[in-house]
């Protein structure tokens, strides 16, 4: 009986210890205090920045609380806050949209607010969608990497709010893939797009926030901007280190994982070689109907990648690329988070792809421009032609590494963790 009162007494302690403020990871390390978003800053803390004032917000599904509360619904039910018109990103406000689907204007159902698209005709608020608005609001979870677009419809809004005379208020969100790691080359002027507006590298390793700062100084947006910072977010963070619940931002960004090999398995967007879209895996499974899943399986493990493993794997995709046809390749599996290289290993994947299936394989047709869709993705013109030259990606990533070093010179002056 005395043993079962110790046991009993010690599971107590420990469960009351937890209670009152640790938080344990798998590996049994401390994650410290729990992460506040920037939109539970604001209502706690800092909300004289949007009352007596009418309040545009942009957001989706991904703009919430702690406790999964919508910033709309939060919002629109404050008494304190004039909520008068809302803006959606690719994907909508609500997120139901696939990508590049456009989305018309509507009234939001919940609230009876007029929604904007920003995907699609128009991807800049106009002054008359700003005509009943005195300061913009933006709260999006981005992904942390340059050819996730919602970051560009941040900085057109920007640009709009400058033009308009309306300031402009980023809620901070945590960079899921954390702030530490920027790899891969800086994007080309040449080639920017809405996929790639700014010479930013592919994984930038900063917020939304930051990447706000960034963007308004350096690329001269002029917006009258604040940013609402988080409390307790730290640069090495990855979004499993924080408690928080992850909202998936898009249709094919459903978990945290994705997140992390998107960087580099998204470059297969550009190419012939289904992504893994109308799968339940997106950016993990990686394959075409002329592949050899063993086989690239085993030449991808040969390489001894660090962080990541190669699965063969097979699989239909119910859209997109291949639809309706068995697919053979890989899936990826991130054994180790923080030795993974995501943009190295997407190099690795087009390059290997490209070799061992020459007849097979293709980039995405050119434009009248001679650009091709994997240009706009990795960012300039060369990559392209120094894989189908057969330069090793050591080659590759050598020649980006000057342009990489100056932008993380430049990007230490907008970082607020």
């Amino acid at each position: 009986m005395k043993k079962w009162y110790v046991m009993v007494i010690t599971t107590v302690l420990v469960l009351s210890t937890v209670a009152v403020g640790l938080t344990t990871n798998a590996d049994g390390k401390g994650k410290g205090k729990q992460v506040k978003l920037g939109v539970e800053v604001l209502l706690d803390e800092q909300k004289d920045l949007i009352e007596g004032q009418k309040v545009g917000l942009i957001t989706n599904p991904t703009g919430v609380d702690q406790e999964l509360n919508s910033i709309v619904d939060l919002l629109h039910n404050d008494p304190d806050v004039n909520l008068t018109a809302l803006y959606g990103p690719e994907h909508g406000v609500r997120g139901s949209a696939q990508a590049g689907e456009y989305v018309e204007f509507y009234i939001d159902e919940e609230t009876g607010l007029p929604v904007y698209s920003l995907y699609g005709q128009t991807r800049k608020p106009t002054p008359e969608m700003l005509e009943n608005v005195d300061v913009l609001l933006f709260d999006i979870q981005d992904v942390g990497t340059r050819f996730y677009t919602y970051i560009y419809t941040m900085a057109y809004a920007m640009e709009a709010a400058a033009e308009n005379d309306i300031p402009f208020i980023v809620l901070d969100r945590p960079n899921p893939i954390s702030g530490t790691k920027v790899e891969g080359p800086v994007l080309d002027p040449d080639y920017s797009s809405f996929v790639g507006m700014y010479p930013i590298p592919l994984r930038h390793g900063m917020t939304v926030g930051e990447l706000a700062r960034l963007f308004n100084e350096e690329f001269e947006l002029g917006a009258d901007l604040t940013v609402v910072e988080m409390d307790n977010w730290k640069r090495n963070m990855y979004y499993d280190d924080t408690s928080l619940e992850f909202v998936l931002p898009s249709p094919n960004m459903p978990t945290v994982d994705t997140a992390l090999v998107y960087p580099g398995a998204a470059l297969i967007e550009g190419t012939n070689v289904s992504e893994g879209r109308g799968t339940t895996k997106p950016f993990e499974l990686i394959g075409a109907p002329f592949i050899n899943s063993t086989e690239l399986a085993t030449e991808l493990n040969d390489l001894k990648l660090r962080g990541v493993t190669f699965r063969a794997a097979s699989f239909t995709p119910v859209f997109s690329k291949h639809r309706g046809q068995l697919s053979h390749g890989v899936q990826l599996h991130v054994t180790d988070q923080k030795a993974f290289s995501p943009v190295e290993t997407g190099l690795h994947l087009v390059k290997t792809i490209h070799d061992m299936y020459p007849e097979e394989f293709d980039f995405r047709a050119e434009n009248s421009a001679g650009v091709s869709f994997f240009d706009l993705l990795i960012g300039n013109g060369w990559v392209r032609d120094a894989i189908e030259e057969g330069q090793s990606v050591k080659e590759i990533k050598a020649q980006w590494q000057d342009d990489l070093e100056q932008f993380k010179n430049t990007r230490e002056q907008y970082l607020l963790y």
